[in-house]
Formats: structure tokens, sequence, C-alpha cells
């Protein structure tokens, strides 16, 4: 059964306190989670309620909390498992490609829409051109070793980049293609991340439950003379994904 109060010292006259029992579920779901590796499969919810002397609503919400922070995987019609750890990517003007490779994963991308669409005058902004003119979407799914990713939709001036999408191959680097192909050499962005639910048609392509954080990431590239390339949102997995930067102070 798990001990739930605390209480101040003799001393100290601090009214005692009452820990939620999922907490302490939690605390020691973490314990065991330290020794199992990623993948192990993680004993059922009624197991869980009949070992702790707690509610199966107790037991969901313990387990919903380690699903969000990237400790559990629940797989719908298997179980729960241990998770991987995060992928950590760090903040940098480079491809999703690149980044992964550097870490040791193969990454692959998966093309779910090319449309053809008028800019209105806030994508024409953003893009360098006027608004009406054709602007190129592209929406990917972005897997890392086979696992879902992240849904990344660009937005580029089809009159910049005409033919971009018969050079675009499955799983290779977008970035890759603008520089070989379209002479384009990357000189800066700027990029912004909130967090934001994931909608129902998200998360089933995510392979993720309805209303799971994720991370949501706007970045506004430009080439070396300062010209518009691209706009890009993508939303990656809270649970699966961490960002990492090295902060200097400033000069």
């Amino acid at each position: 059964m798990l001990e739930t109060s605390v209480s101040g010292g003799a001393d100290t006259p601090v009214r005692a306190q009452r820990e939620p029992k999922y907490w302490g579920l939690k605390q020691h779901l973490l314990d065991m989670l330290r020794s199992l590796p990623p993948g192990s499969p993680i004993p059922t919810e009624r197991a869980l309620a009949a070992e702790f002397d707690v509610s199966r609503t107790t037991v969901r919400q313990a387990l919903a909390e380690l699903t969000v922070e990237g400790r559990l995987l629940r797989v719908q019609g298997k179980g729960t498992f241990a998770a991987k750890p995060k992928v950590a990517q760090r903040l940098q003007l480079s491809s999703y490609t690149e980044d992964m490779r550097a870490q040791g994963r193969q990454p692959t991308s998966r093309l779910l829409e090319v449309v053809e669409e008028p800019a209105d005058h806030e994508l024409a902004t953003l893009l360098g051109t006027r608004p009406g003119a054709t602007a190129l979407r592209l929406r990917r799914l972005r897997l890392a070793d086979g696992e879902p990713m992240a849904i990344e939709t660009t937005h580029l001036a089809l009159s910049r980049f005409r033919g971009l999408t018969t050079r675009l191959e499955s799983g290779g680097s977008l970035y890759r293609v603008l520089r070989e192909h379209f002479g384009v050499e990357l000189g800066h962005a700027d990029e912004t991340i909130e967090t934001a639910l994931a909608s129902p048609e998200e998360a089933e392509t995510l392979g993720a439950d309805v209303g799971l954080p994720m991370l949501l990431l706007s970045r506004h590239s430009f080439d070396a003379a300062g010209e518009p390339v691209e706009w890009v949102r993508s939303i990656y997995r809270g649970d699966r994904y961490k960002f990492v930067a090295r902060l200097n102070p400033p000069k």
C-alpha cells in the first residue's frame, strides 16, 4: 500500500499534507523504469491497482503523466512499455535528415501532401512574393528508425523552386536539394517554439493519443543574401522529442 501523508517535525507547526495516491504510484513506477530496458512491458492497470492497493483511475493518472513525459509508450491493443530516451535535437539551422543521422538514427520521410495554392497576404510577405502568387505546400511525416516523430508543413514560392517535388526523394533532405539544384545557401532563420495539443488527425498520423502535448515549431528561413526561402510549421511529439541549446552571455 502506498504511503500518502507527509508531516512536519515535532517542533514545526506545519499542517500534515497528503500526497496524492497517483503521485506515490508514479514515483514507484519511475524507480522501476530505471532498471528496465526500453521496450520492456509494464504490468497491466489491473495488476498495478492490486499490487499498490489503489483504484484503476489512480493507475491511469500515473500512467498518463509518465506517457506525456516520454517515460512510457502506450501501444493500442498491445499494452504499455518502457520508452526509449527522447530524441535530443540541438537548435541550429540544419535539416531533419542531418540531425537524425548525426545521432545515429535512420531518418525517413513520407510525403503526405503536395499542394499548389495562391498565397494570401501574410504568406506572400513571409515568402517575399506577391499576394495571389502560387505557393508550394509540402506536408511530410518525419520518422526516425521507423518511428513517427513529427509532421512538417513547408511553404515555398513556386516561381523560385519549380520542379522541386520531382527532385525531393523520399527520406531525402530538402535543404540538400535547395543547395544542390537551386543554389540556395541558407544564411539564418527565425524560429519559435510553443506547446500545442494534437488534433485527432495529427494524433492518428503520429500514432499518439488525442490531446497529447506537442511541440509546435515555426521557422522562417532566409538565404545568405537575406532573401526569404521558406516558412515551416512543424509539430513534434512532446513525448519523444526535446530540444537542446547552448546559451552564451550577451555580447
